[in-house]
């Protein structure tokens, strides 16, 4: 059984600290074909996966954090958080790899999307990778497309950025 809650104590962001610090290996290894360093993706990308930064970051207000668990297992994340007035941003999503396959992520963006929509924001936003193909397809079908970028990224990283945005309501 999988159950999707949000992360409340300090337990949960430490559980998702645990599931970050996966995130964040598994992106320095998959990178490596594309001549971006593994020490360059842990600075730029990943630069904070402790409990208590997390829980600073996705605890407050116009934020939140998800974890998905399959019996009684961590095996994802999925957080947001304010970018303007009118805008939320996804972050840290993240399936582990011994429970891909059995509809987490879907089961995550719509715990996010869901809590999303309930306060002001009209748009969503990702910033990703092409390499990470699974994350991308549930962002697709979930109705993101492609967009402007929306932060700048350090010009050797570049090649590897993919924006999306989804718009939850109309002007």
């Amino acid at each position: 059984m999988i159950s999707i809650l949000p992360a409340r104590g300090t337990e949960d962001f430490e559980t998702m600290a645990g599931l970050c610090r996966k995130l964040a290996l598994w992106d320095a290894e998959a990178v490596q074909p594309y001549g971006v360093s593994a020490e360059d993706v842990m600075t730029i990308f990943h630069p904070e996966t402790s409990g208590g930064g997390l829980a600073a970051k996705f605890g407050a207000p116009d934020a939140m954090a998800f974890i998905a668990r399959s019996e009684n297992q961590p095996a994802g994340c999925l957080a947001f958080d304010r970018f303007d007035d009118e805008t939320a941003e996804v972050h840290r999503f993240f399936v582990d790899e011994s429970f891909r396959g059995k509809g987490i992520g879907r089961a995550l963006m719509g715990a996010a999307l869901a809590e999303i929509r309930k306060g002001r924001s009209r748009t969503v936003l990702i910033h990703t990778t092409f390499y990470m193909t699974s994350a991308v397809a549930v962002y697709e079908s979930f109705g993101f497309r492609s967009c402007p970028p929306f932060r700048e990224t350090p010009e050797h990283v570049r090649h590897t950025d993919v924006f999306m945005s989804l718009a939850i309501r109309s002007s």
